[in-house]
């Protein structure tokens, strides 16, 4: 299977969730056992070798292939989630996305200084979602942070808001 296969199965939908925006949807490609083998393979060789103790997964969409590829690296997974989703103690970072402002919030306790994260999520656009994760991440003083993308719309230039110091990776890349 190739990148190309795989870019062509998301599925594009205009004008969702607000006009103006073509949605990139990932759903189709999760429904291929060949397809979502193929997406966890990729995740798993990029990062099999860098010491990754936690996957951070974004609600929703970051908990499809989160859970999946921390299995595959013998990590744990953490969930970051929108506010009074959390049962425990939180802190929360707020920020402004394509759509609006929004926030969200981690565990106080699911990160410490020994940690190696990947931060995962399905879509890199305008890049506000990540930034607010990689600051609640970095506040959490985690050894080293990795952040991840399935999906990158490159005209929107989300990957200029990322420090140097941080790798940033994405699989599939569309234009817009």
């Amino acid at each position: 299977m190739s990148i190309e296969t795989l870019t062509s199965a998301v599925r594009n939908i205009p004008d969702f969730p607000i006009k103006g925006i073509q949605f990139k949807d990932i759903t189709t490609l999760f429904q291929s056992p060949e397809h979502l083998k193929e997406l966890s393979d990729i995740l798993y060789e990029r990062y099999k070798d860098k010491g990754i103790t936690k996957v951070v997964g974004i609600e929703s969409r970051g908990f499809f292939m989160g859970p999946e590829l921390a299995v595959r690296l013998n990590a744990g997974f953490v969930p970051i989630r929108k506010p009074g989703k959390l049962p425990y103690k939180v802190i929360e970072e707020k920020y402004t996305k394509e759509y609006g402002e929004d926030a969200i919030q981690i565990h106080e306790d699911a990160i410490d200084k020994d940690d190696v994260v990947l931060i995962h999520d399905d879509l890199l656009a305008t890049g506000g979602t990540m930034v607010a994760a990689h600051k609640l991440v970095k506040k959490m003083n985690a050894k080293k942070i990795y952040i991840n993308f399935l999906i990158e719309l490159e005209a929107l230039k989300g990957r200029a808001l990322f420090p140097d110091d941080v790798e940033l990776n994405t699989i599939l890349k569309f234009e817009i």
